[in-house]
């Protein structure tokens, strides 16, 4: 199995400031270890940030509604978005950092003007959110920069989502398609993860993911069983942390566990086949069963059906083989609970 591209999304987790980003990729870039059969396994592939132009973001007289929240970082909203909103300068020390660290950088570009970070450098996805899938505008000036696009659908429909491919493949069709649920967090009975498996049949020209929302690290997993080649989650350094996202996102042992359960489901998918691992043979000679007498016998006495039965280890005659036993004549003294092997016979 192909590697799974894990997305760490720290989306506004950094609470505005550039040195908690940075802290948050170094527990994102740390490489799970599974000592029982000695591996180390790829952490995350990428890491993700979130870019907004207030401008074009709230109306007027929601920026200046005042917001009372225990999370609020300003006494409006808009006070409260402008100190988690991180400059073009800002992004792309964040940027140099991640690839120094060896992953890759997903920017969330929220307007058009945002696209001004590109004279900064070139991330190497753009991620739409899923708020976004209708912004058409928004999708044609992402596009125009042909850069690899990762869509959400966690708020439209198939519709929706048949137009927003339309109109990126007007430039580019480097696109992949995430199955998302914008609840946050996601109730168990909204996930659906059966929409990847449509996806899958419907798009099968487009690379298919999921974006999780959900809490614990099960249904990503489960989702990379079902077929996701791409998988993205909110991380951070603490959930007790001030925030929205804080709380719906994994921390620092969180984020391990799940990298570690998806990298070891990329090695356990195998192939479309059942055969006999080299891995248990072993185990097959040690546990299998195989024909043993039930009394003790005598040399020239002969094995019946009535004086056998099937015990470990597994080196022997097989049940489905016993014809090759049964009315023959033993060449030795034989005991109870023993193995009976064709060399003990008279032929």
């Amino acid at each position: 199995m192909e590697e799974i591209y894990l997305i760490g999304e720290i989306g506004q987790n950094h609470n505005g400031s550039v040195d908690i980003a940075k802290l948050i990729i170094d527990c994102a870039v740390r490489e799970p270890v599974e000592d029982l059969f000695n591996l180390r396994l790829k952490g995350l592939n990428a890491v993700k940030l979130t870019k907004r132009d207030l401008n074009y973001e709230l109306s007027t007289s929601q920026l200046n509604k005042p917001y009372n929240s225990p999370h609020s970082f300003g006494r409006t909203y808009g006070d409260h978005r402008k100190v988690l909103e991180l400059s073009n300068e800002q992004h792309f020390e964040i940027y140099k950092y991640a690839k120094a660290k060896g992953l890759d950088f997903v920017e969330t570009l929220c307007a058009p003007s945002c696209t001004s970070i590109f004279k900064y450098f070139t991330p190497d996805y753009l991620k739409v959110a899923s708020r976004d899938l209708t912004n058409l505008p928004l999708l044609s000036e992402l596009a125009k920069a042909r850069i690899p696009m990762i869509l959400s659908t966690g708020m439209s429909g198939k519709e929706d989502l048949n137009i927003a491919l339309e109109t990126i493949g007007k430039y580019h069709d480097n696109i992949s398609i995430l199955h998302c649920v914008s609840q946050y967090p996601t109730a168990p009975k909204n996930v659906n993860l059966n929409s990847i498996l449509f996806l899958r049949k419907k798009y099968p020209t487009y690379t298919i993911g999921y974006s999780d929302h959900t809490i614990g690290i099960s249904i990503p997993v489960a989702a990379v069983a079902m077929g996701a080649k791409i998988i993205e989650k909110h991380i951070t350094l603490d959930r007790r942390m001030k925030g929205t996202d804080q709380c719906g996102s994994l921390g620092p042992d969180g984020l391990n566990r799940m990298v570690r359960d998806i990298r070891l489901l990329e090695m356990s998918m195998g192939v479309e086949d059942t055969f006999i691992c080299e891995s248990v043979i072993d185990s097959k000679v040690k546990l299998e069963r195989s024909i043993a007498l039930k009394i003790d016998l005598k040399k020239g006495d002969m094995v019946t059906i009535d004086n056998i039965h099937l015990l470990s280890p597994g080196n022997g005659v097989k049940w489905i083989d016993r014809g090759k036993i049964l009315g023959k004549q033993l060449a030795i003294d034989k005991s109870k609970n023993e193995l009976v092997f064709e060399t003990d016979l008279i032929h």
